[in-house]
């Protein structure tokens, strides 16, 4: 310290920086000089177009929430309904033993794998309430991203999307956790009406229309309206049943004690009760002819006479097949077609051609077609971060007016927020970096409590200088000059403590202090979620500090020079506190 450090830090604040505020003054000097003031403004007016316009033609990625290396990969398989447990765990084995080729046996990188048949099975964001036979999923749980090394989870989850290809008759699908809160899948068209069978009709020229357009990164466009679930249907003759002195829920009745069983009594112990249910034997039940040749015991009221007549005497037995489910939305029938996006797509570009699509379909009246799910929660998330920023903008206006007293300061501490998305738009375009809708919003939000920060140090000084009795020019030289430090102290602390959290330096500080290992490693989940956040306000705040010293005071002078031309205030003459501007 006595050596090295304090010298070079008395070197620095005494030699260097006074030199760099001597040039900054001399600068603001310059631009302060006729109608150079409005050049920079129109400059930086045209540079915030080019920036918007340079961001829309790099085609930016954009998501809803931040998705990073998976931690889980979910390999869902379904059969047809109806098929038997022992059927689904042996393809189930199948795509287990595929997972495995991908994987390896002994991979480090893995924690655990594990299937479920039957129950568990389903997808979490669509949960099944009844056990399901017909669907399997294989679950490999990840090692933590500090110990994979190298390792990439994406491209393994790629790999065994690529390796699941082939299997006959199951319909499988490949996916990883949902990050975030709890939205629809990516891709999500709903079909609604009223008519099942022009809602399949709309739906297959919605997938003659996808598939016509090649639109790249669909995975599997797949229907919630699924007309495979096998019924049996047993037809009851009322006439033949009255004759013989049955009714048709006598009969129904009996065939569901025969199926399903009915409690006849309890089993009473010391600790709990038991039911007794009669039922019949597997052997009797599980064929249809033993069901329609079981006999029906009554005693016929009309003739007194205790009869046995035969299922199949009084009904009759068709198979057909029937939806597995109808889902209603807003009290109309819904088809969704939904599907997840490959690896190296975005959802935004998949949902922007296929709304190019939807118009193009041939719909017949009353009935709809539309994009809902993720994208769905999206633009209802956007819109209210666009509204909950403008009213934090607005209330912030309002306590700005009523501390400077006057509308326009306020209102050039504001235009640095909105030139501020310079840099932002920028940034993002030149480093190609993924846009998050929630993340990038919100650091958008801090980054405009910094730069207003700023200004109103600087204004605020500014004029505390005009009311000591200096001229517009030499008030805002040497208030610029004064508060460049303050300015830049506050950037450059936000910009560097930032930096740690956007390339996502991880340190145990547990192991370092108990046994001196930090476990240091950079990247990890963490840069995944406040990456966008950081690099949103690194971005915007580098931008953001030449505006507040360079544009505000010269739109500060031009502010001033126009209420001498309009004879608001005579030229030369101090501001005084109270004045309303």
């Amino acid at each position: 310290y006595l050596y090295i450090l304090r010298p070079m830090t008395v070197r620095f604040q005494m030699d260097i920086w006074p030199q760099f505020v001597a040039a900054y003054k001399r600068a603001i000097k310059v631009v302060l000089i006729g109608r150079r003031p409005i050049l920079m403004l129109v400059g930086v007016v045209v540079l915030f177009i080019l920036s918007i316009v340079t961001f829309v033609a790099s085609n930016p990625k954009i998501e809803f929430f931040p998705n990073g290396q998976p931690n889980f990969a979910y390999v869902y398989l379904e059969l047809p309904i109806g098929t038997d447990a022992e059927v689904t765990d042996s393809v189930t084995r199948i795509v287990e033993k595929r997972v495995f080729e991908v994987i390896g046996e002994n991979n480090p990188n893995v924690e655990s794998v594990i299937s479920n048949v039957g129950i568990g099975a389903g997808d979490p964001r669509n949960p099944d309430r009844v056990a399901t036979p017909h669907k399997g999923k294989v679950s490999v749980a990840f090692v933590d991203f500090s110990e994979r090394g190298d390792f990439s989870t994406l491209e393994c989850l790629e790999a065994i999307r690529n390796n699941m290809k082939g299997i006959p008759g199951v319909r499988i699908t490949v996916d990883k956790e949902a990050n975030g809160p709890p939205t629809g899948k990516p891709v999500n068209v709903e079909i609604s009406g009223d008519d099942f069978d022009q809602l399949q009709l709309i739906e297959t020229k919605m997938r003659a229309a996808i598939s016509k357009a090649k639109i790249q990164g669909i995975e599997d466009l797949q229907s919630d309206l699924q007309r495979n679930k096998p019924e049996i249907i047993v037809t009851i003759d009322p006439d033949r049943a009255l004759s013989l002195g049955m009714s048709k829920a006598q009969i129904a009745m009996e065939l569901r004690t025969a199926l399903f069983g009915k409690e006849i009594s309890k089993f009473r112990d010391a600790d709990d009760d038991a039911e007794i249910t009669l039922r019949l034997a597997s052997s009797y039940r599980d064929k249809v002819d033993d069901l329609l040749n079981m006999q029906i015991a009554f005693l016929d009221m009309s003739t007194g006479m205790f009869k046995q007549v035969p299922v199949s005497a009084v009904a009759s037995v068709k198979y057909e097949k029937a939806f597995s489910s109808i889902n209603r939305k807003n009290q109309r029938r819904v088809l969704t077609l939904s599907s997840n996006v490959l690896t190296g797509y975005t959802a935004n570009e998949i949902v922007r051609s296929i709304d190019q699509i939807i118009p193009s379909l041939d719909v017949p009246e009353g009935y709809e077609v539309k994009m809902t799910g993720e994208q769905e929660q999206q633009k209802e998330t956007s819109d209210f971060l666009s509204l909950a920023f403008l009213g934090a903008l607005a209330l912030m206006f309002l306590i700005l007016v009523t501390q400077f007293n006057s509308l326009v300061k306020p209102f050039i501490i504001f235009s640095t927020v909105v030139f501020s998305l310079i840099g932002v738009f920028f940034g993002y375009a030149l480093t190609g970096m993924t846009f998050s809708i929630v993340m990038t919003g919100v650091g958008i939000f801090a980054l405009a409590g910094i730069v207003i920060r700023n200004g109103i140090l600087l204004i605020e000084f500014i004029d505390e200088l005009r009311a000591r009795g200096l001229s517009p020019e030499e008030a805002i030289a040497e208030g610029g000059s004064t508060r460049m430090t303050p300015v830049i102290l506050t950037a450059s602390a936000a910009i560097l403590g930032l930096i740690p959290l956007a390339i996502g330096v991880n340190i145990d500080f547990n192991g370092l202090f108990a046994h001196l290992e930090p476990h240091f490693f950079l990247g990890g989940d963490n840069v995944a979620f406040w990456g966008p956040l950081a690099w949103t306000m690194i971005y915007g705040l580098i931008i953001a500090t030449f505006l507040t010293l360079m544009i505000v005071p010269a739109m500060y002078l031009m502010y001033l020079k126009v209420k001498v031309r309009f004879g608001m205030e005579k030229k030369g003459e101090k501001e005084h506190d109270g004045t309303m501007l």
